[in-house]
């Protein structure tokens, strides 16, 4: 790892965490520039790193700018969740492409398993019935596909054989598993802020995984 990604890698967090702050203290000018700044200074880093595979450095960096154009979806005042919702849920898409292209491990794919087996009902069916039971039950179909779709995006990550992909996955499932909590079922006390957390933990282990 040469020195031009170490510093990118190192700007990405400072700026995640100035938009945790930022979160955290409800500083919405600060929070609508650090939020989509982290993301760029990511994606420049991912560009600058050897990767293992071009071809998979390539979908990754797709998925990071369908991620980016989701944060600013979901960022804004007015409600589009909708659009947010299908940015990320094709940004998963390029990201299972990726990870396929980085490799198979039978032992890895088993894992990734095993963490959705345990997720789904624990999470999933929890967040479906409340989107079915609440005042947007239209969106049943979307979280629905959405929810298929980041659950395929972790048995990839573990079939890669990168700990570090599976991590970043589940760290995935986690940020996203608690807006759904937060939007469908009821705020959590420091939610907005583990989210971004563990949202930006996750774009970082994806992108480390390519080294």
């Amino acid at each position: 790892m040469d020195g031009t990604v170490i510093a990118l890698l190192a700007a990405t967090l400072v700026v995640a965490a100035v938009d945790w702050w930022a979160v955290a203290t409800d500083r919405r000018r600060v929070e609508y520039v650090a939020k989509p700044l982290t993301m760029v200074v990511l994606i420049a880093a991912a560009l600058a790193l050897d990767p293992v595979d071009g071809t998979a450095r390539t979908w990754f960096v797709v998925a990071l700018v369908l991620s980016l154009a989701g944060d600013v979806f979901l960022m804004l005042p007015r409600d589009l969740f909708v659009p947010g919702l299908a940015s990320f849920l094709l940004g998963h898409v390029a990201y299972i492409v990726g990870l396929w292209i980085l490799g198979t491990s039978r032992s890895g794919l088993a894992a990734g398993v095993a963490i959705i087996v345990v997720a789904l009902p624990l999470l999933g069916q929890r967040i479906l019935q409340a989107v079915r039971a609440g005042d947007e039950p239209e969106l049943t179909v979307p979280v629905s596909a959405y929810m298929l779709v980041i659950s395929v995006m972790v048995i990839s990550a573990g079939a890669s054989g990168s700990a570090v992909a599976l991590a970043g996955a589940v760290s995935f499932y986690v940020s996203d598993a608690l807006i759904a909590w937060t939007r469908f079922i009821q705020p959590l006390a420091w939610g907005r802020v583990a989210v971004m957390v563990t949202y930006h933990a996750a774009q970082i282990a994806l992108v480390a995984s390519l080294l």
